[in-house]
């Protein structure tokens, strides 16, 4: 929150730059209405909350009011520092970037840790509770409006475009950060020694393996191959275990999208109504 809150109150704000989000919102009032950013985000996002209660539980609501009042505390401060001193005064365009990876970053750890500051972040939880849909997609088609909105009050599109670019931004960092720490990758490994890598990447990593019976096209020797699946951040280990068991193994590894069933991801799918032998008949 004190990441993201820099982020805005020191590059945006002062440019008069459009974020998405109840942040967006606040600050279009304030312009209009002259209302502290602050006020109006702890308004809106108490009613927002309310309604994500019963959906999303306790535990991320609880979690996403010490954030969003972190982040309310964090922006009152940060206002007061900046007032009347913007980064990059003359630079709207490198502000726009870099209070875009600010608000980003903060907003993909606070959805990692079950977590958000609030607006658009809880609308993206509570549909990525029961659809596999990106974050960064949900987050972004909330928060086009918002920013087109900003015209009425700015008159000026420059302002509105410099709001997409931070917008877009946003949508990328978070979508990197929350897959980067989430990604999977796909092993096929070829060795002699191949039962020994695999108790190894059962019992180190741990890591299951699946034996595919293959044969060699020139030599017609037959193989057997390892497939793995593990995450992103247990790649090393299992190179480490490979080298160290057989150096001329033959390893090939893919990035994956989307991996479910034990030990990675739970499908998020609506289930079909299961159809009775009587109502087929009738």
């Amino acid at each position: 929150m004190l990441l993201g809150s820099f982020g805005w109150c020191a590059f945006l704000l002062p440019h008069k730059i459009t974020i998405g989000g109840i942040a967006g919102i606040s600050s279009v009032i304030q312009w209009g209405l002259d209302i502290p950013v602050q006020y109006t985000y702890l308004a809106i996002n108490g009613i927002l909350l309310f309604v994500a209660l019963r959906i999303l539980g306790w535990k991320f609501c609880v979690r996403t009011i010490f954030a969003v009042l972190s982040f309310a505390f964090f922006t009152s401060l940060f206002r007061q520092v900046f007032a009347g001193h913007a980064l990059f005064a003359d630079q709207p365009f490198l502000a726009c970037v870099v209070g875009g990876v600010l608000l980003g970053a903060g907003v993909a750890i606070a959805l990692q840790y079950n977590a958000s500051s609030g607006g658009s972040d809880v609308i993206a939880a509570m549909i990525h509770k029961y659809r596999d849909i990106s974050l960064g997609r949900v987050i972004l088609a909330c928060d086009l409006c918002i920013i087109s909105s900003s015209y009425l009050v700015l008159n000026n599109w420059e302002k509105v475009i410099y709001g997409y670019i931070v917008l877009f931004v946003m949508t990328y960092v978070v979508d990197y950060l929350i897959n980067g720490m989430r990604g999977s990758v796909q092993f096929f490994v070829i060795s002699e020694h191949w039962a020994e890598i695999g108790t190894a990447i059962n019992n180190d990593v741990p890591r299951g393996c699946t034996i595919i019976n293959a044969q060699g096209f020139y030599t017609g020797k037959d193989l057997k191959m390892l497939f793995v699946i593990a995450r992103r951040s247990e790649a090393r280990a299992i190179y480490q275990l490979i080298d160290e068991i057989d150096p001329n193994a033959f390893v090939s590894q893919g990035a994956v999208n989307g991996v479910y069933g034990v030990g990675f991801d739970r499908m998020k799918v609506s289930h079909r109504k299961k159809i009775t032998e009587e109502q087929v008949k009738a």
